[in-house]
């Protein structure tokens, strides 16, 4: 079985920051940002045994591990291994990364690509998740599981993509879809690039 997935990555437009802790939970957050037509992929190819193979083309890495071994955060794909850990998997798999921007491109990169990795995991095991519930689960792995400091925006941007108004509060995201003529988006387009 193959099964594949990809995310979006992100720009920013305005109020970065306001979605890193502390700051939502004692004054609320904020942030208007937009997907773009890059991505991060994700394509897993499921296995008889208990081995995960993981390719990533970014960094040029080739790990083999045993989901009975335990998975050690060692600095190298720790993502990948938070994610496995997080989703709690039992099968083994082949699994290949990919983006279309280097890693610390500030496109929210890495957090593309755990929200491709729950959604390629969510497909292959058929698990009923919202988009609410896919984005919170990329943060848990990102932020508690794997240690990377930061805030919400880039897991909730990937995960529902196009053009959004993001209000933090507390433990509370709202993802607010913004429909925007598209006149206005061929000049905002045309400017960007």
């Amino acid at each position: 079985m193959v099964v594949r997935s990809k995310a979006p990555l992100r720009i920013s437009f305005g109020g970065g920051g306001t979605d890193v802790p502390p700051y939502p939970e004692e004054k609320g957050g904020a942030v208007l940002s937009t997907t773009i037509d890059k991505y991060a992929y994700c394509t897993l190819v499921a296995r008889q045994d208990d081995s995960v193979n993981v390719k990533s083309l970014d960094y040029d890495i080739v790990a083999k591990y045993n989901l009975n071994g335990g998975l050690q955060h060692d600095g190298k794909l720790d993502l990948v291994k938070a994610a496995i850990k997080m989703m709690g998997l039992k099968s083994g798999f082949d699994l290949f990364l990919h983006s279309d921007a280097p890693p610390g491109s500030g496109l929210g990169t890495s957090s593309a690509l755990v929200v491709a990795l729950v959604g390629v995991f969510k497909q292959w095991l058929r698990l009923p998740l919202t988009d609410y519930e896919v984005a919170e689960l990329a943060y848990d792995i990102e932020r508690t599981e794997a240690g990377i400091k930061g805030g919400k925006q880039d897991q909730y941007a990937a995960t529902f993509g196009g053009f959004n108004f993001m209000e933090f509060l507390g433990n509370s995201t709202i993802v607010n879809p913004l429909r925007v003529k598209a006149e206005t988006l061929n000049e905002l387009e045309y400017r960007l690039m």
